[in-house]
């Protein structure tokens, strides 16, 4: 957990800005608007690293940390829910062609949906220059030593982006299968990205990303005849931690796979703006693990 690892010393800012920002903002707008401001995060629960702290206070500033967080997060929610934007949550380690795999989901879904994006790294804006480059609006937030994004941050960083009613807005974590698990931006669903050059058994090492997770993207299924990777082993381990979790194989380099993540996309936006919830079974089946 963050208190205790350390990250939050530096200061997280969205690209552009340069001061400071406090946390009086109120996240429910319907419409947000790029400007000049600088928004900064203070230092976080690095200070956890006090000397004499001891384990139960440690718990009672992770408790207060969360708490807080989920109160932004329920803002964040609330809004989105307004306005009809569909919000995911893209989790993965550093590797896993998440950046890649948006991308080309921006690019084959953006003349269908309006769509816009959080870009979350410790430093530079190379993937929110790269999500650019397809046409759609992105946000930079470094976060410095930070290892994840929080509600509070993604909420400043929607007002940049002037969302527009029914869109779909795409977060893309900070690379890290731990805090991120822990953190609700307010979104509809987490979606963690696995490769299969990592090895089939990041579920059962990483047990609370994956069992936060909705959605489970199996990708660089392309580089398998090539690898010693059990599919089925991983789909295994993955319905251990958590077995309502959806499946989908894809390859963002070739494209196999991906109508079916885009369908649910699709469905998943649909069912938002009627206010219904999204079942599994309506999840498609082909290329799709749903049993």
């Amino acid at each position: 957990m963050c208190t205790v690892c350390g990250c939050g010393e530096g200061e997280s800012r969205i690209e552009g800005e340069h001061a400071h920002h406090h946390h009086g903002h109120d996240h429910a707008h319907a419409h947000m608007h790029e400007h000049a401001d600088s928004h900064h995060y203070g230092h976080g629960p690095a200070h956890a690293h006090a000397p004499g702290m001891n384990q139960s206070h440690m718990v009672q500033i992770e408790q207060d940390i969360l708490s807080k967080n989920d109160e932004y997060a329920r803002a964040n929610r609330q809004a989105f829910a307004e306005n009809g934007i569909l919000t995911l949550n893209l989790v993965s380690s550093p590797g896993s062609g998440k950046t890649s795999l948006l991308t080309r989901t921006l690019q084959d879904l953006g003349d269908e949906i309006p769509m816009a994006v959080i870009e979350g790294d410790q430093e530079t804006s190379r993937d929110a220059d790269r999500i650019r480059e397809t046409g759609v609006r992105a946000v930079q937030i470094n976060t410095g030593k930070g290892c994840h994004l929080d509600a509070h941050q993604v909420g400043h960083a929607v007002d940049h982006l002037e969302l527009a009613r029914d869109s779909v807005l795409m977060i893309e974590n900070v690379g890290n299968l731990v805090c991120p698990a822990a953190f609700d931006l307010g979104e509809a669903a987490k979606v963690a990205i696995l490769s299969v050059t990592e090895g089939e058994d990041k579920p059962i090492k990483y047990p609370d990303m994956f069992h936060a997770a909705d959605i489970l993207l199996l990708n660089k299924i392309d580089l398998l005849p090539y690898l010693d990777f059990d599919v089925a082993q991983c789909i295994d381990y993955a319905r251990r931690i958590n077995p309502g979790i959806q499946i989908f194989k894809v390859s963002a380099k070739t494209g196999e796979g991906m109508q079916d993540w885009y369908r649910w996309i699709e469905t998943a936006l649909e069912s938002r703006l009627l206010g219904h919830t999204l079942q599994a079974a309506d999840a498609p089946a082909a290329n799709t693990v749903t049993g």
